[in-house]
């Protein structure tokens, strides 16, 4: 239960709110106790102020200082309050007693007494943990000549601890209901608010392999709720889009093996069909078995790298080389295929280019760019290849005078085992002497990236093709 992210939201809300509150119970309570104390001293010290002028008063009309004394306490009457008159070593003159006819006590003073008022809270001797007084004393002189006296006045304390005691009982009440009321309003705003989060949680349950089209809910787009499932929308839709793509390189995988084998299968069939046959019949079933074979060996490696390439394992081996050597050196091993075909290939001059990349991987892209201008040139054709040196990049333009890709082919051109074929396509001529499975181009397009640039159709007429590797300058 407490691992519900509405039940924890709940527990906070009621903790933080608890803490507010007691803050503020307790601020409350001391600040009314603290005016409550003030004001008892502030009637107390104005009584002791009134028996001081009145017992002047008395002893200027001739009264004994007894007789003032007992005046003064007889005329002052104050609720819930006694007066009385000591004299100056202690001696009771004059007091008002309470409804129990408690005497008022003289709390143990120091032997200088100054003439100011002490405050003193004494328990009470009847309920000593219950009401507790609150007495001030001061030394005054009725006369100048007088001897001093002490004035004492004393209030209890029982209407402020019943105030307090009231204001406790409040609290106790009040503080346990705005907290059960707070924890079910915050679990009913937690449930609404996470409501999206569930239905969330529940759909993308629901969502599997066989339906990524499905989306989350999304109830408020501009929140943090409603971006969260766009965010998660968005990661469905690439996940739809991979699961497609994989889908579709497992069909085209399994079309473009099945061909080589099928024509193995039979040939084989077909040859061991006989007892007996001529060998000019074994050797072309095995030159027949043989390139399939070869065949089947290119789109297996071709694979294998594109796996490897998605899967980031596929690292680049950079070194410094001369970009002019390879693109020469791998010309000059396609020129050999050219010749038999009746093709015509040749590399404009190039100069001195020192680059930095991985050789063997930007000579594989080379060796496809060639076969596959060579395996759609008919005979007596011409591919161009020319190196040009930018100022930010390098840029090798691979062209050739065949019959062009289709409009509607172009932009499929470098996906993976797609082949404008019906258009471009001349058997037995590329390098590895049979057509290709359509992952020449996806391969050369990754190497590219990989180095930072890129690989783009230029033109692509009836009357032929041209193909562009842009590498970008860089130095080890």
């Amino acid at each position: 239960m407490f691992y519900s992210v509405r039940t924890r939201l709940s527990l906070w809300f009621v903790g933080a709110l608890l803490l507010v509150l007691l803050i503020f119970s307790f601020g409350v309570y001391a600040l009314l106790a603290s005016n409550l104390q003030r004001r008892t001293d502030e009637s107390l010290r104005a009584a002791l102020d009134s028996m001081h002028h009145l017992l002047g008063y008395e002893r200027t009309e001739g009264d004994t200082e007894p007789e003032a004394a007992r005046n003064t306490v007889a005329e002052l009457r104050y609720p819930n309050m006694t007066l009385a008159v000591f004299t100056g070593d202690g001696q009771l003159l004059a007091e008002t007693l309470t409804s129990n006819n408690d005497h008022t006590p003289l709390p143990v003073l120091p032997s200088e007494v100054k003439e100011e008022a002490r405050f003193f809270t004494l328990p009470n001797p009847r309920e000593p943990h219950k009401d507790a007084w609150r007495v001030v004393v001061r030394r005054v002189r009725a006369l100048p000549t007088d001897a001093p006296n002490l004035i004492v006045a004393r209030q209890s304390l029982q209407p402020l601890t019943e105030e307090l005691e009231s204001l406790r009982q409040v609290f106790l009440v009040a503080i346990p209901l705005a907290l059960l009321l707070a924890g079910l309003g915050g679990w009913f705003l937690a449930r609404e608010a996470l409501a999206p989060v569930v239905a969330m949680s529940e759909q993308a349950r629901r969502i599997g392999a066989d339906n990524l089209s499905e989306r989350l809910p999304v109830a408020n787009p501009y929140d943090e709720l409603g971006r969260l499932a766009g965010t998660f929308n968005e990661l469905l839709a690439r996940l739809n889009v991979a699961f497609d793509q994989q889908r579709q390189f497992m069909t085209d995988a399994s079309h473009e093996l099945r061909t080589p084998l099928s024509v193995l299968h039979t040939t084989a069939q077909v040859t061991l069909g006989q007892p007996q046959r001529a060998e000019i019949e074994y050797r072309d079933a095995l030159s027949l078995i043989e390139a399939q074979t070869r065949r089947l060996a290119r789109i297996v490696d071709d694979m294998f790298t594109l796996a490897r390439a998605d899967a980031g394992q596929r690292t680049l081996e950079r070194a410094e080389f001369y970009l002019d050597e390879l693109l020469a050196e791998t010309v000059q091993a396609i020129q050999v295929l050219g010749v038999r075909s009746g093709i015509n290939i040749f590399l404009q001059p190039t100069t001195e280019t020192l680059y930095y990349g991985d050789e063997g991987l930007l000579r594989q892209t080379l060796l496809n760019l060639l076969d596959n201008a060579l395996k759609h040139t008919p005979p007596g054709g011409t591919i161009s290849i020319q190196m040009i040196c930018h100022s930010s990049n390098i840029e090798i333009v691979v062209a050739d005078t065949g019959s062009g890709i289709p409009p509607e082919a172009q932009l499929h051109i470098f996906e993976r085992f797609y082949r404008a074929d019906a258009a471009r396509s001349q058997p037995a001529t590329s390098l590895h002497n049979s057509s290709g499975a359509g992952l020449g181009l996806s391969i050369a397009r990754w190497a590219a990236e990989a180095h930072g640039g890129t690989i783009k159709l230029l033109y692509s007429y009836p009357t032929g093709t041209a193909f562009a590797l842009l590498l970008p300058f860089n130095h080890a």
